[in-house]
């Protein structure tokens, strides 16, 4: 993390939008789902919610590579989170070695 503190509270606003970029994107895929299964309105909540995910995800103003790679190690941590939440879902060894190489590889785009 940076040293700086206008450097430090960037990367917290930058980790912060991404985490609500996920959050929207995870939850728009949800909505999504339970539509089809049920044939209702939430398939156009979930399409809207994506479409907000779409918005957020790109008011970071990063070159789209980094934007992608350091969204991608955040929307691991936050669909893990989720899925532990909702569907009681712990990470198996296998998910958690693969996360260990997406995290890290996020936390190297923000050196």
């Amino acid at each position: 993390m940076p040293k700086d503190p206008a450097a430090f509270a960037s990367t917290l606003r930058l980790i912060s939008l991404l985490t609500v970029a996920a959050a929207l994107e995870a939850g728009g895929d949800a909505l999504t789902r339970i539509g089809l299964q049920h044939k209702g309105i939430l398939i156009v909540c979930g399409a809207l919610t994506l479409a907000l995910y779409g918005i957020v995800v790109n008011l970071s103003g990063l070159d789209f590579s980094r934007l992608m790679g350091l969204y991608i190690a955040v929307f691991f941590i936050v669909s893990q989170i989720i899925a532990m939440a909702l569907s009681q879902e712990a990470p198996g060894r296998q998910v958690l070695i693969g996360g260990v190489l997406i995290v890290s590889g996020g936390v190297a785009l923000l050196v």
